[in-house]
């Protein structure tokens, strides 16, 4: 039998304030989904996603597309945006570097991560194990 799923979307603007209402309505809906202790690490992974669409994927008047899905025991957030010849490549940035740590925080809370081609654009995606939920 097919596990229910839960799923939210919602469209943001190329803009820096799309990155902390995409991280609060991720958080939001993890604890309305019954998953209060997954709420952080996918509030972390939304925000790193949307931060890397938005300064690497971003065109102006296309709007940046966060969908979160609860299927079974797992929680998945994407992050869908224009271009996709900007393929995510995690790097290894000196420590005087301020930016370039945006994957490695992803890799290392998810429980995976990678990039789908779209027609128009690419989607980026993690996933994150969780327990039951109502």
């Amino acid at each position: 039998m097919d596990e229910p799923m839960r799923r939210d979307v919602r469209n943001y603007p190329p803009r820096q304030d799309s990155v902390p209402a995409a991280r609060r309505r991720s958080a939001w809906l993890a604890v309305a989904w019954g998953q209060p202790g997954a709420a952080a690490d996918l509030a972390l992974l939304t925000s790193e996603l949307t931060t890397n669409a938005l300064l690497h994927g971003a065109l102006r008047e296309r709007y940046l597309r966060v969908e979160v899905r609860l299927t079974g025991a797992v929680l998945r957030v994407e992050v869908t945006d224009p271009k996709g010849e900007r393929w995510p490549v995690p790097r290894n940035p000196s420590p005087e570097e301020r930016y370039g740590r945006g994957l490695q925080i992803v890799s290392a809370v998810a429980q995976s991560w990678g990039a789908t081609d779209r027609v128009v654009g690419k989607t980026v995606w993690a996933e994150l194990a969780v327990g039951g939920h109502r």
